[in-house]
């Protein structure tokens, strides 16, 4: 039996659906049992549970073998995983699959990928096998873009001529899916790529010809975009760290591109073009 925590969002969902096809019994940790049921596969065992609840954690993890851990981002991921780890040592797991964020293995990470540092030392010093997934910005964040492009107003870009190896989440979900069900992964930590950098207004040009209309990008500058994140309220924790990373992709240090997808499922990872015809219709 596996258990997904983070089963209802992006990634969870798609690895749900690809660990039931390939026939591997699924359990689903979430806080709110009835919104997750219509998101998951009939053949889910849904469970009520919370990081911050030792007892309903610990129900969680009866009877697992493989533990796909993935923790809201923020200040306080160390704290889910660093608990999480401790009851699955004491429940004989046999494996974390952990999604940790790319660059968290770096001398000197990002704001995003240190969050993750504490947790991923947690896990590798537990006797428990594990593997860390360090996916680089997924393809679908460019749903945040949906919304301007069907009304036909520019998209904000504050990366300016910056590339980024956009991953689509599916590509992430199956390498996960591999780490839970196989041995060969084990104290492994892989960065996952897209299979080519592109800039943000590239993508915006890709997702037009999708369209067959043009889709424009408006650059503005990252102050701009930290007032209005501040603005509407978001932590200052996640308004550092948003920055921070776009002037990552901006400064072009988020440009580049690993094979290891293709070495883990045996084909290239799925280009941008390719996540986009597939999710057209979100833009249209």
């Amino acid at each position: 039996m596996i258990l997904l925590t983070g089963a209802t969002g992006t990634i969870g969902r798609a690895l749900a659906t690809q660990l039931v096809d390939a026939g591997a019994g699924v359990r689903a940790m979430t806080r709110d049992p009835e919104k997750a049921r219509p998101l998951l596969p009939r053949s889910v065992e849904i469970v009520h549970a919370d990081f911050t609840d030792p007892a309903s954690l610990g129900r969680a993890l009866a009877g697992i073998e493989s533990l796909f851990l993935l923790t809201s981002p923020g200040p306080s991921i160390h704290a889910h995983d660093e608990a999480t780890v401790q009851l699955a040592r004491d429940t004989r797991i046999r494996r974390i699959v952990k999604m940790s964020a790319f660059g968290a293995g770096a001398p000197s990470p990002l704001k995003a990928g240190a969050w993750h540092v504490p947790g991923e030392r947690a896990i590798a010093s537990s006797g428990v096998a594990y593997t860390f997934l360090r996916p680089t910005a997924f393809a679908s964040n460019a749903l945040q873009w949906a919304s301007a492009i069907r009304t036909g107003e520019s998209v904000d870009v504050a990366t300016a001529k910056g590339k980024h190896a956009v991953i689509d989440p599916r590509d992430v979900a199956a390498v996960a899916a591999d780490a839970l069900t196989s041995n060969a992964h084990e104290g492994k930590a892989y960065t996952l790529t897209g299979p080519e950098a592109v800039d943000t207004h590239e993508q915006l040009r890709i997702i037009g010809r999708a369209l067959g209309r043009d889709v424009h990008g408006r650059d503005v500058d990252l102050e701009t975009l930290q007032r209005r994140a501040r603005d509407a309220g978001v932590p200052e924790a996640f308004v550092a760290a948003m920055v921070e990373g776009l002037a990552f992709v901006r400064d072009d240090k988020a440009s580049e591109t690993t094979d290891a997808v293709e070495r883990i499922l045996g084909r290239p990872p799925r280009s941008f073009a390719e996540w986009v015809r597939d999710n057209l219709s979100a833009f249209a």
